[in-house]
């Protein structure tokens, strides 16, 4: 079994370049090349095989974990297309972004502060019905016809809302009896 470590993760795959995949598809691809690349089948052989087999074998898990989550799918695809995202040193979002996001902070501090788990859970559901609303967006953004600069603007506010998703998922827990 040879993997070229040069190839694209979707091209590894067999997938098209695209936002939206199919996700079975991808879960049967992974787990095939697993099998095939796997370091435990090269024990037997010398050291160079195992080297390049475990080579291998975490080129396929660095692809299948990039291309299973849609933030880092989205940045992978604008990565390919030469668009950096900027996510270490453009903080930069709208004014509306930024007032939406302190206005989603407080009821969250509200809620958590009131030990208030329902209203948590309700601003959770809200925040990934939103969520999902902006990959839409992200995925007519990242198509062929679409604005690759507006989809890393996009990737940029979706990392802010995962963030808070967090935060609500920790202030749930640490309410849990």
């Amino acid at each position: 079994m040879s993997i070229d470590l040069q190839q694209d993760f979707f091209t590894l795959f067999g997938l098209p370049r695209a936002y939206p995949i199919d996700q079975t598809k991808l879960e049967h691809a992974y787990l095939e090349l697993q099998s095939q690349v796997h370091p435990d089948r090269y024990a037997h052989l010398p050291d160079v095989q195992k080297r390049l087999s475990m080579q291998w074998a975490t080129r396929v898990n660095e692809a299948y974990q990039t291309l299973r989550k849609p933030l880092s799918r989205a940045q992978y695809l604008l990565e390919l297309r030469g668009v950096d995202t900027g996510l270490e040193r453009n903080t930069a979002m709208s004014p509306a972004f930024l007032m939406e996001q302190m206005e989603w902070r407080e009821a969250v501090e509200e809620a958590r502060d009131a030990g208030d788990c329902d209203g948590l859970d309700h601003l959770l559901q809200r925040l990934r019905r939103h969520a999902a609303e902006i990959h839409e967006e992200l995925a007519i953004q990242l198509s062929d016809s679409g604005d690759s600069q507006e989809a890393a603007e996009t990737v940029r506010r979706l990392m802010f809302i995962r963030k808070l998703e967090t935060e609500i998922d920790d202030a749930l827990e640490a309410l849990e009896p």
